[in-house]
């Protein structure tokens, strides 16, 4: 194997200015950090990964710990965006992302105990339940943690902005298209959920609309299945709604499908919207409404927080960072005004 010593003797410095020309520290100059370079490259060296832990006790491995309810894992569009996201920015600062065994099952050790055994330097927590004391054991540790839409005390959080984006879309639902009956198929309880509620009924009342006890359904996130039925519920009401939102765009397929199984037209008979600004939302016919998360930015700022986090603590200050979304009108909502 070669070491760094076998480098510095076929440049012909020492074994310190091959360690510094390799980190890139200032104090080298750009042609003995090239030669460095071009003779570990030629010579096949590698850094060896526990020494490395070992001298600056840091493993430059961040753990995520993810798991969606519905059991979605990688095929959930909005998580994988921002995993993605999160993955290429984190490994552009010279980290690499592990996923934490979400079934606790090595050595039945805890989220935290497990995240210690592992060595991470710093975790992120998306999509997970938050409620889980194992969780809140880890998130409230003195291990640098980044939450996705959700918030610890004193703890860095990336959220959507959930509240907003339900009112552009219910505005312009009302506002723009007229419509007055206006139905709500929700997620499963989270602080997404309830942050999208609150400004959904929010926004009704600031608009001067009533909402029907009838017209808001506890749906589940990404369940089409459960919007179908769902749906099915609020088209067979006395006085059934013109517009149905959807938790999000993959459980508004159910309700398209439960609205074609009656004969209906979109948006010719029933109005419909939904959440997120998948891929699919942009292909289906008619184009879905919906809003358009940005997940680019929600991963890298995620990745970005962490790192400062773990390489400058002591000027890290916990903050709540708000991602707005984009309000994607597309043609699945009819406009009622003349």
């Amino acid at each position: 194997m070669v070491s760094m010593k076998d480098i510095s003797k076929k440049v012909g410095v020492s074994v310190a200015t091959v360690s510094k020309a390799l980190n890139d520290h200032s104090d080298i100059g750009e042609a003995t950090k090239q030669r460095v370079r071009d003779a570990a490259r030629e010579m096949g060296y590698f850094p060896n990964a526990s020494a490395r832990t070992l001298k600056t006790n840091k493993s430059h491995n961040i753990g995520v710990l993810f798991r969606d309810e519905a059991g979605n894992g990688f095929t959930h569009d909005f998580y994988a965006a921002v995993l993605d996201s999160l993955k290429k920015t984190a490994e552009a600062k010279g980290y690499d992302i592990s996923f934490i065994n979400s079934s606790k099952g090595i050595m039945n050790m805890n989220y935290l105990e497990h995240c210690k055994y592992r060595g991470y330097d710093g975790v992120v927590l998306a999509c997970i339940d938050f409620d889980d004391p194992d969780v809140v054991e880890l998130a409230t540790s003195d291990m640098p943690v980044v939450t996705i839409d959700h918030t610890f005390d004193n703890r860095t959080a990336i959220i959507s902005d959930n509240v907003t984006g339900i009112r552009e879309l219910v505005t312009y639902i009302y506002k723009d298209c007229g419509h007055r009956k206006i139905a709500y198929i929700h997620g499963a309880d989270s602080s997404v959920t309830r942050n999208r509620l609150a400004s959904f009924y929010a926004t009704m009342e600031d608009l001067g609309a009533k909402v029907p006890d009838e017209y808001v359904k506890d749906g589940v996130y990404r369940k089409p299945e459960v919007s179908y039925n769902l749906t099915l519920e609020l088209l067979d009401l006395k006085d059934p709604p013109t517009c149905i939102i959807y938790p999000d765009d993959f459980s508004a397929i159910g309700g398209i499908n439960a609205i074609q199984s009656r004969g209906l037209s979109i948006p010719g008979d029933i109005s419909i919207a939904g959440y997120d600004g998948i891929r699919i939302a942009k292909v289906l016919e008619p184009k879905l409404a919906t809003i358009e998360q940005d997940t680019d930015t929600i991963g890298e700022l995620a990745a970005r927080r962490l790192v400062q986090m773990i390489e400058r603590p002591k000027s890290s200050i916990p903050e709540r960072v708000v991602v707005e979304g984009k309000l994607l009108k597309g043609d699945s909502v009819k406009a009622l005004l003349a």
